[in-house]
């Protein structure tokens, strides 16, 4: 493998929301969704030639941004994207919450399948949504889509708005196109608008397909905003860039009076840089050998509980480097064993609760480290696991 993601990069004392929001010197961090690897080559060396320039002043967003977006998409994914439908702003979050309070009035009802991403809820309560829940179903250990439950709750609850997580955080589903399909032909015969955020895009296990929502159906594309960012899939989430892709017109004049409103108009020049040596050969061949890596990550902690815990079970995973483990037979809710974890074990896993009650008996992992880490936090959870079963 070129790039070396077994180097262990001291991160503590950075200002680093993983590693320095605890004061715990011990505490080994697999919760928040950052990754502990150094940005592809290219990157650092563009941002590096952009630094030498000296002046950081508001940026102008050129025109080679949005072909570095739209080639990206068009040679990896088959989604063939408009330069005027394209609209930037500072994040994936933002850029809902602006979508959201756009689209949307205050008593609106929004489905969404859970469990799901923690800050869709906050979103949610901050446009005055009502959220409607179209629960996953759990088999095995993977998550499938209850299609049935998801029309009749659009039809019984009037809902207006579709909030879609494609890839899925943190069930790790890389939605099939049929499964997509179905979706959106539901949305589109109860005219219920899709939000779409894939700014897992990029991070899928091998074997598996990611596909746009809007590359599916010219339909799909006009009934959806789809909300991207190279942020997650090369670890530059503090360079703040992302891009919400918008057919429709009078829909896109709406999000982006919506985005000014909020004043997330204005990105970060590195942010900009970042994007556009990402997306290039260079960053490319990065990230197919970080997936690698994350699949052995992966791999590596399914055997591990297969062989020391089996009463833990791990969700299959086709996408992200979140693995979602299922704790139930710890005997204690996710909260619990969250804050237990951190005092006794010194490590930090994110509990499930935090993306919906259904989740009260999972743990969410981060696998985007160095495997040494990993193995390291493995064996303090089996310790804790063998005083507590």
């Amino acid at each position: 493998m070129k790039y070396n993601f077994d180097e262990i990069i001291p991160r503590r004392g950075t200002s680093c929301v993983k590693w320095d929001r605890c004061d715990d010197p011990e505490m080994l961090p697999l919760w928040v969704a950052d990754m502990d690897f150094r940005a592809a080559p290219c990157i650092q060396e563009a941002l590096q030639k952009r630094l030498d320039h000296g002046i950081f002043g508001y940026v102008e967003v050129p025109e080679s941004y949005y072909e570095s977006v739209i080639n990206w998409f068009s040679r990896r994914h088959g989604w063939k994207m408009e330069r005027e439908h394209i609209l930037y702003t500072t994040g994936v979050i933002p850029a809902i919450a602006a979508i959201l309070q756009s689209i949307t009035k205050p008593g609106d009802k929004v489905i969404m399948q859970t469990p799901v991403y923690n800050c869709f809820f906050s979103l949610l309560r901050n446009a005055q949504n009502v959220l409607v829940e179209n629960p996953l179903v759990c088999k095995d250990q993977y998550f499938q889509i209850d299609f049935e439950d998801f029309e009749r709750k659009i039809v019984n609850e009037d809902v207006k708005v579709f909030l879609l997580c494609n890839p899925h955080n943190p069930v790790g589903r890389v939605w099939t196109k049929e499964e997509l399909t179905r979706l959106g032909d539901i949305c589109l015969k109860h005219n219920v608008f899709v939000i779409s955020d894939e700014i897992h895009n990029e991070l899928v296990m091998p074997g598996y397909h990611y596909t746009p929502f809007a590359s599916i159906k010219p339909e799909f594309a006009q009934n959806a905003a789809v909300c991207t960012s190279s942020s997650k899939s090369f670890n530059i989430a503090g360079l703040q860039c992302a891009n919400i892709t918008v057919p429709d017109a009078r829909v896109r004049t709406l999000i982006d009076k919506g985005i000014n409103i909020n004043e997330t108009c204005d990105v970060n020049p590195f942010g900009v840089v970042a994007l556009q040596a990402a997306y290039t050969p260079e960053g490319e061949e990065w990230l197919e050998q970080l997936m690698q890596y994350v699949y052995g990550n992966y791999q590596y902690l399914c055997e591990f509980l297969e062989k020391h815990l089996p009463q833990i079970r791990v969700t299959r995973s086709e996408g992200t480097y979140l693995a979602w483990v299922d704790c139930s037979a710890l005997g204690m809710t996710s909260v619990e064993l969250e804050e237990k974890l951190r005092k006794e074990a010194h490590v930090w896993f994110t509990n499930g609760q935090a993306y919906n009650p259904t989740g009260s008996t999972y743990m969410r992992i981060n696998l985007a480290c160095p495997r040494a880490i990993l193995s390291k936090a493995l064996d303090k959870f089996y310790d804790f696991c063998e005083k507590s079963l």
